[in-house]
């Protein structure tokens, strides 16, 4: 999969003015070409001759591994996650499965980290001859296995990374994901802020691949529009107090504050009202990390006015219905769509390849999100693969038009409120164009 440099690809971003959005109520190595259609390996050029399919490379069967967080910061995203993954597989399999087969899906613990059992997990999962992996929800978890999981020829799939690192990665063709790069997620939030009428923004983030990726894209859009970054503060993430950094933050007197935090937010909020700036003292905005239902963790009233930003259309009641079947016991429905849709899509991959194998997965994994004839459910496209159709699969989370980089080309933001109840309700849905 080819990684082009993000100047270019993200070319129309190159301020938070000239990013295509819209309100809405609701060469390390070349992705394979269709087997019949064989490339020169020195030239890239096709050549005139033409060859039968090649025998799969599979075993038949479509083995789903997900590598989401039962454990630690990120556990609260597990949940909707893995109902996402077994509502796919539900559905898949009624539709007659992949190839004939019934999909099999298999569960393994991401953590967040802190310890990092990721690789221990992803062990477990290759043993079981999985084809595909979705997950992590971190993105640094992921950046701490992708190296392992595309060495074994398996497709990585996440719904949840947002990381800008992973749109150059050398992932020999087999990374994707279903969320969008926090570039879209960054110019969003900070256009937010701006238009909220804020001037002196201060941010406060871990200090992880995630957190300083968007930190850093948040500030770049606060200040094309006008607005100073008074300081941009970073923290570790598995600190036992967050002390110096709030004081950091409330020394530059900030009229607003962005939080980029997993669920240490418990632990800062208190810290950053004790000194002045919490929500009732100044604007906090949070991000996909850690907008949360925290009605359990704080008094009444504590975030009331905070404002949030994280990826996702507007779900409809049909689909949270169906999720909470699987579970009855969710709570939260973030990611649920990603991690939905990065299944299908998966098996759709693999009916258009006839072939389970993670590299023939990845060969169509683009093809079958755009270009071709529209279809939103896995037995409708299923049928129109099987008509000899070319394929546009639209998902519950979104357009999921991937781009060469196995990444959204095309996206929705959602921004919410918190309540007096410490709970968080839509404002807006934004769509984004990378």
């Amino acid at each position: 999969m080819t990684r082009p440099t993000l100047a270019t690809r993200f070319a129309v971003l190159a301020a938070t003015a000239a990013l295509v959005l819209s309100s809405c109520a609701q060469e390390e190595e070349p992705t394979p070409e269709p087997a019949d259609t064989p490339t020169d390996t020195t030239t890239g050029s096709e050549t005139t001759t033409t060859s039968a399919a090649p025998e799969p490379t599979g075993d038949g069967t479509l083995v789903v591994g997900s590598l989401l967080p039962t454990t630690g910061d990120l556990a609260f995203l597990g949940p909707p996650e893995i109902a996402g993954v077994d509502m796919a597989v539900q559905d898949i399999n009624a539709a007659g499965g992949v190839n004939g087969e019934d999909v099999k899906h298999v569960e393994a613990d991401s953590g967040d980290g802190t310890p990092n059992i990721a690789p221990a997990s992803v062990d477990k999962l290759l043993n079981q001859d999985v084809d595909v992996i979705i997950g992590a929800a971190s993105s640094s978890v992921s950046l701490s296995v992708i190296d392992k999981i595309i060495n074994a020829g398996v497709v990585h799939f996440s719904p949840a990374n947002t990381s800008t690192a992973f749109d150059t990665y050398k992932d020999k063709g087999l990374y994707f994901r279903t969320a969008p790069s926090d570039v879209l997620q960054g110019a969003v939030l900070a256009n937010t802020v701006v238009e909220d009428g804020h001037k002196n923004v201060a941010i406060l983030a871990r200090q992880d691949s995630y957190g300083e990726a968007l930190a850093d894209q948040t500030a770049k859009g606060i200040e094309e529009g006008g607005s100073t970054v008074a300081t941009k503060t970073l923290y570790s993430a598995d600190a036992s107090n967050f002390t110096a950094e709030v004081n950091k933050v409330a020394a530059t007197n900030p009229d607003a504050v962005v939080l980029i935090a997993f669920s240490e937010t418990t632990k800062i909020i208190p810290q950053m009202i004790a000194k002045g700036i919490g929500p009732q003292d100044v604007q906090v905005y949070f991000v996909d990390g850690n907008t949360a239902d925290y009605s359990g963790d704080f008094d009444r009233g504590t975030l009331d006015t905070v404002k949030a930003t994280y990826p996702g259309a507007e779900l409809t009641n049909d689909f949270k219905q169906r999720l909470l079947k699987v579970d009855p016991d969710l709570e939260e429905f973030t990611y649920g769509p990603e991690s939905y849709d990065a299944t299908i899509m998966s098996a759709l991959a693999a009916t258009a390849a006839q072939d389970d194998a993670g590299k023939p997965i990845a060969s169509k994994l683009i093809e079958i999100s755009e270009g071709g004839t529209k279809c939103t459910e896995y037995s409708e496209c299923v049928d129109l693969l099987g008509q000899g159709e070319d394929i546009d699969y639209d998902g519950v989370s979104g357009p999921v038009d991937l781009n060469e980089t196995g990444s959204p080309s095309k996206a929705t933001i959602g921004i919410f409120q918190y309540g007096p109840d410490n709970k968080f309700s839509n404002l807006d849905y934004v769509t984004g164009v990378i």
